[in-house]
């Protein structure tokens, strides 16, 4: 099964709950004091917010899978959009174990294709290099978008 991700950055975090709630119909499949995830099923979306310090409004897309083959389709046809991506691999990050790779579309909007693998305890890892596990690239409409990536 294949889910579409959304996630959005919000200033207040139980004034979004609320509001989240009540337009899905539904209370959140996770939440912690900065995050929550909805798993909606009509429509198929895996919708979430955090309250991390960045810009309130959207932060990335993203496609979620189950089963490992699905995540290598997802990434074939990634790789065949011709644009520069970023193979994560496997990570943490969003209180969840996954293995992830992220690209920019051409409008400069930030994309994951991930497999979940399993809650976790902390909202991100941190890398050997310092960086952030949780490393959704800010959006941007700059054609150079399309030659740098993400995660720098």
């Amino acid at each position: 099964m294949k889910r579409l991700h959304v996630h959005v950055s919000v200033e207040n975090i139980e004034e979004s709950v609320k509001f989240y709630s009540t337009m899905f119909g539904a209370e959140p499949v996770k939440k912690k004091a900065d995050y929550a995830k909805w798993l909606v099923n009509e429509p198929s979306i895996n919708f979430a917010i955090s309250a991390k310090g960045r810009k309130p409004g959207f932060d990335h897309f993203g496609i979620q899978v189950d089963e490992e083959a699905e995540l290598a389709e997802v990434r074939e046809r990634i790789g065949n959009a011709e644009l520069k991506t970023f193979d994560e691999g496997e990570t943490t990050c969003c209180y969840a174990k996954s293995d992830k790779t992220w690209v920019m579309d051409p409008a400069g909007l930030p994309w994951e294709a991930y497999q979940f693998m399993g809650d976790a305890e902390i909202f991100q890892e941190q890398k050997a290099d310092g960086k952030s596990a949780c490393c959704a690239p800010a959006a941007t409409t700059a054609p150079e978008s399309k030659k740098t990536g993400c995660c720098g």
